[in-house]
């Protein structure tokens, strides 16, 4: 534990760009969460705010933490980034519900002006339907995944800053991509059929079984990098490879799988709404009061 804080400590700074924005972020979306919550007190609640910021958190910890300063050492810090970065922060920040306090945390002159003639332009909304679509999101979150891990490309990323940089936010996009169709943010409409989500998530594991199993029980290292890292806890690069291939393995089934049991058990429900169903209909009613027609669905 000794080694791998200082090893933290010496060779990690704050990056300035990440956090500026990361905060700027989180106080826009702030802004128009408590102007919502004036205007409208069941608008949105305090919940959403926690999960939006714990989102925003994650991706500060996979990219801005000490934990940056370590992912060239040991695969398995890199591996937490990744799920970080595709599993956690983006259902966390989507569960937000970010539409309607960004609208209301910008000025209403952007809002209405130039960020309303954006969102109305039609090539935006054309592009906007393709990217959350549920098969084009599965597809972008898939192939970016296991792409990345291709030996070589991933070596890409290790051996340059800025190519390192673009893994990480093809991994962040693709994660929102991937997890829009399950979390459904208002002002989105469903493309499927809710049944269809627990088979979406299903299937989502099995790329990430296949990679995760490849690399706890691959007898060779495959990132020829971490050969000559330095060795932190003491564990060769073998045992660090097999930790990696776990966390993901481990990841992938909890982070999937059980958003499709609680999906499940709500269809399941005699209910004749589930709460899903309800939020997104009492979001859309006070969507259509508090804000602006630039939010149209997606």
């Amino acid at each position: 534990m000794p080694s791998l804080i200082n090893a933290a400590h010496e060779s990690w700074f704050l990056p300035m760009l990440v956090t500026l924005v990361l905060v700027l972020t989180a106080v826009v979306y702030s802004r128009g969460w408590f102007r919502l919550r004036r205007a409208f007190p069941n608008a949105i609640p305090a919940w959403r705010l926690a999960a939006f910021m714990a989102g925003l958190f994650s991706v500060w910890i996979a990219i801005g933490s000490p934990l940056q300063a370590l992912d060239d050492d040991l695969l398995t810090i890199h591996m937490v980034q990744h799920v970080l970065l595709m599993a956690v922060a983006p259902p966390l920040i989507l569960l937000g519900a970010p539409a309607l306090p960004f609208l209301h945390g910008f000025p209403q002159q952007f809002v209405r002006g130039t960020l309303g003639s954006f969102l109305r332009w039609p090539p935006v909304h054309a592009l906007g339907r393709i990217l959350t679509h549920p098969v084009f999101a599965w597809l972008a979150a898939m192939v970016a995944l296991i792409v990345w891990h291709f030996p070589a490309v991933f070596q890409l990323g290790l051996r340059s800053d800025s190519w390192h940089e673009f893994q990480h936010a093809c991994f962040f996009a693709t994660g929102l991509l991937f997890w829009w169709p399950v979390v459904q943010p208002w002002p989105s409409v469903a493309r499927w059929p809710r049944w269809r989500i627990p088979l979406y998530l299903f299937l989502a594991t099995l790329p990430c079984d296949a990679l995760s199993a490849f690399l706890a029980f691959c007898d060779r290292v495959v990132y020829s990098s971490y050969l000559t890292a330095p060795r932190l806890f003491n564990i060769s690069p073998l045992q660090d490879q097999e930790c990696a291939g776990a966390l993901m393995w481990v990841s992938a089934t909890f982070v999937y799988l059980v958003p499709a049991v609680v999906i499940t058990t709500q269809l399941l429900s005699p209910s004749t709404a589930h709460p899903a169903e309800q939020t997104q209909a009492d979001l859309r009613r006070i969507g259509a009061r508090a804000v602006p027609a630039e939010a149209e669905v997606v």
